[in-house]
């Protein structure tokens, strides 16, 4: 089995939907919307913290850290540190994401798994990517 883990530095962003104003002509007319912007950095330097990554993967694993809010007291950080995100993004949404920045085709991912936990300090995502029969 082959394998590679990582991290991908960074709060996650989730892929936005793409609509006309996204492609072609729309883009050199109005430009692209912030939201569009804010995706491709952070899938570019997902590949690039990514290096290269096993041909044909089997599977993908992710652990999400999530950064708390600002507006959150010491206490309440405190309390949530390591403890499960359970709000938006969804880690599906998250997942999704990961897989279109780091793959051309996902096709041959058979299994994924992601879950979602609270960091006071650090967001991250950490990833592994394998090929083969294990999990």
């Amino acid at each position: 089995m082959e394998s590679k883990k990582f991290v991908i530095h960074g709060n996650p962003v989730g892929k936005p939907r793409m609509t006309q104003r996204d492609k072609g002509r729309f883009v050199k007319r109005f430009g692209i919307r912030p939201c569009v912007k804010k995706y491709i950095d952070w899938a570019n330097s997902a590949r690039s913290q990514a290096g290269r990554l096993p041909e044909r993967p089997t599977g993908i694993s992710l652990e999400i850290y999530i950064q708390m809010p600002d507006s959150w007291s010491k206490k309440k950080r405190a309390k949530m540190n390591g403890k499960y995100h359970q709000q938006t993004p969804d880690s599906d949404n998250i997942l999704k994401s990961v897989k279109d920045a780091l793959f051309k085709e996902d096709k041959t991912i058979a299994y994924d798994k992601a879950v979602k936990f609270w960091a006071d300090r650090f967001p991250r995502i950490i990833v592994e990517v394998w090929r083969g029969d294990g999990y």
